[in-house]
């Protein structure tokens, strides 16, 4: 296996990284970050992120980050062709698991975790998603202490001072294309500062990273009870207005501490503001409408993304030319994603379009100058190349339209929700000072 450093692709991977980032902001509606994110001059760092997303994730990390990033992955993703090559530009060190070759010598993995000791030694950087999977879990599975082991190991090399940081990822749809994801980084730390010996410093660094990570997530014990954690976290983020992720994420936090402090104490108020949630959602979904109508008690709500009125009016030729030139591209990846798991549809609908949409660009390119004389060639061309985008923001329109609620929707609904905010005060109000 080649070092990280070998495999370093210089311009070739900034390229790499800039279209990327630019996919990123295309296939997300909005992507947020909270904390500060690696700059330029980091070195010698080891990057923990949690891991919910399959191949969306390393690239939302890489793409976040100022400095350049070595990702480690397991190493089956080298046997799907095209990924290969990407991954080698990408300088990352493929990790051979035991549930993909449970037959594996222990041995296996010490070459590549010598060079990625080296590589954190000379000053290099290691993406590492601890968890050892991608899942669908509503929490964070159990870190395994490879990522502290190799902090360990580039200590012992006796070069850049070795420091970790965590990497929260947090989606409002994973599996939806235009969806919007936050980004959050958590404190540095440095892996000269943990006491004891190597294995008690691994076990204690591991059990850092954790808690790095849970501090940037919202989790639940099961699905449900996170659905109603992002519920409530929603209702108080829309009493103030803001409708961010980041807004929402820091209550959300909140509201888990305050789950488990009343979870002891009086477990009936929790079942009681669960009930109220439950019902006034389960409402809202039955009428087609969102809580920020009711918290504004307005009949629309325009997304801070959807384009003005007269800009949508503007772009109705060109909107409706991409949506019939691209009708047929734009089904293709949703239907392959269908077949997959949900941690998967996202990196799947993203890996099928980034092969779909050019090929069918360019045919259309190219169809235009054979069978069209110019200039009709280079205008339809153009329309070709352009319409999609313009496509693009009317389906974000389209995504994000709520049905106008009457006036007895809004009473309704607002009784309702008043008395799942009752619930929540009166928890408040359990909660020790």
């Amino acid at each position: 296996m080649q070092t990280p450093e070998r495999r370093s692709p210089g311009v070739l991977r900034g390229v790499l990284v800039s279209a990327f980032r630019r996919v990123m902001r295309l296939y997300f509606r909005d992507i947020e970050r909270v904390g500060t994110s690696p700059g330029p001059r980091t070195r010698g760092r080891v990057i923990v992120a949690n891991h919910t997303n399959a191949l969306i994730d390393p690239i939302l990390v890489l793409t976040d980050a100022a400095c350049e990033i070595s990702p480690v992955a397991k190493s089956t993703l080298w046997s799907i062709p095209g990924l290969r090559w990407i991954l080698d530009r990408a300088g990352a060190v493929p990790i051979v698991r035991r549930k993909d070759t449970p037959d594996k010598d222990s041995a296996a993995n010490a070459s590549a975790f010598e060079k990625i000791a080296e590589h954190l030694a000379g000053g290099g950087n290691i993406l590492i998603f601890p968890e050892g999977t991608s899942h669908s879990a509503p929490h964070l599975a159990p870190l395994r202490t490879g990522a502290a082991r190799m902090l360990l190991a580039a200590e012992q090399q006796a070069g850049t001072a070795p420091t970790f940081q965590a990497a929260g990822l947090e989606f409002d749809n994973r599996s939806d294309f235009r969806s919007r994801c936050l980004v959050l980084w958590g404190p540095v730390r440095r892996f000269a500062e943990i006491p004891g010996d190597p294995e008690e410093r691994v076990r204690a660094a591991t059990a850092l990273m954790k808690d790095d990570l849970a501090e940037l997530l919202v989790e639940g014990d099961t699905h449900e009870e996170r659905l109603r954690v992002a519920r409530v976290a929603e209702l108080l983020a829309n009493d103030d207005g803001d409708g961010s992720l980041e807004t929402w994420s820091g209550i959300g936090r909140q509201v888990v501490l305050a789950q488990r402090a009343l979870r002891d104490l009086d477990a009936a108020v929790i079942a009681q503001v669960g009930a109220h949630v439950d019902r006034y959602y389960g409402e809202l979904e039955r009428r087609g409408l969102v809580d920020a109508q009711i918290a504004s008690g307005t009949r629309d709500i325009a997304a801070d993304s959807t384009p003005p009125r007269w800009q949508q009016v503007a772009l109705i030729p060109l909107a409706a030319a991409g949506l019939a030139l691209y009708a047929l591209p734009y089904f293709i990846p949703r239907y392959i994603a269908r077949k997959h798991d949900d941690d998967a549809v996202s990196t799947v609908k993203l890996g099928a379009a980034l092969l779909v949409y050019p090929i069918w660009m360019g045919g259309l390119v190219v169809g235009a100058f054979v069978l069209l004389p110019p200039p009709l060639s280079i205008a339809a061309a153009a329309i070709a190349i352009t319409s999609p985008f313009a496509a693009l923001r009317w389906l974000d329109a389209w995504y994000q339209r709520r049905r106008d609620p009457t006036s007895d929707d809004l009473a309704r609904l607002a009784r309702m929700r008043i008395a799942a905010r009752t619930a929540i005060d009166e928890a408040r109000s359990r909660l020790p000072t």
